[in-house]
């Protein structure tokens, strides 16, 4: 399993571009556990023709391409984008597909159609739309072969999420008047109603621990600042408070060596085309 902890990372000349290699230098190794569940689970090897939503910088992507995947992907990021082709196409060679657009920009004329749909995006019923989300999936399915596997993704129970905790304050930050009570990371049957709105047959499930792990506070809050989910809360206070009450929540998590450790459990869910 690759190591959650990381060292402290080169500065980006912006700060959406410190954002993005934050996620891709921090935060997105750890989901590392689910990418290799998913992957283990449905033997994802040569012969798999993958097309990921939100690929992110491509680490999904590399992995699977690891196990001989053919791989493309879809992301609404371009800096997070231009990492991932950093990644899979280095010096313009590789057989990865990446797009900035709707999935059906990647489908090529006379191309066997993708027999694997991902969405790792634990975040979206955090602060996104699933509407918009389930019309993705349903474009994304319509590219696949019938009945290929379509993969969610989002948190598990909020007792056994830690960062519950920081997601929380982003969410009353974003909206004050919202009773912090009535947040949750993701309901029982979400990833169930997502796949139904998008004309999708659910066909599976699991969790998977996938524990956040920092070597310090500093690199803690970067990288749960780079997911995204505390956008909304910047814009409707400033980044410094945003900062200042991250720090606070994450506090209880940070150990005596100065690393913060995280345990959370995030759940799959593998629905048919």
């Amino acid at each position: 399993m690759t190591p959650t902890l990381v060292r402290r990372h080169r500065p980006s000349s912006s700060p959406a571009e410190s954002r993005a290699r934050d996620w891709a230098e921090i935060q997105e190794r750890m989901l590392v556990p689910l990418y290799e569940a998913v992957y283990e689970r449905l033997e994802v090897g040569e012969g798999t023709r993958l097309l990921s939503l939100g690929c992110g910088s491509g680490l999904a992507l590399l992995m699977a391409s690891a196990r001989g995947a053919e791989v493309s992907g879809v992301d609404p990021d371009g800096r997070r984008l231009a990492l991932a082709r950093e990644r899979l196409l280095p010096e313009g060679c590789g057989a990865a597909r990446l797009g900035h657009g709707a999935p059906e920009s990647l489908v090529e004329r006379g191309a066997p159609a993708f027999n694997l749909v991902t969405a790792f995006d634990p975040l979206y019923c955090a602060g996104g739309s699933a509407h918009s989300m389930a019309a993705a999936l349903a474009r994304a399915a319509s590219c696949a072969e019938r009945g290929a596997p379509v993969v969610l993704a989002g948190w598990g129970p909020q007792e056994r999420c830690a960062a519950s905790g920081a997601l929380r304050v982003a969410a009353r930050l974003a909206d004050p008047m919202c009773a912090p009570a009535r947040w949750r990371p993701s309901g029982r049957d979400d990833l169930e109603n997502l796949a139904r709105e998008a004309g999708l047959r659910p066909d599976g499930s699991g969790r998977v621990a996938c524990p956040y792990g920092y070597a310090d506070m500093g690199s803690a809050v970067r990288g749960m600042l780079s997911t995204g989910a505390f956008d909304a809360a910047a814009r409707a206070t400033d980044e410094e408070q945003v900062t200042k009450e991250l720090v606070e929540a994450l506090h209880p998590y940070l150990r005596r060596d100065g690393t913060v450790w995280m345990p959370n459990v995030f759940r799959y869910l593998i629905a048919r085309a």
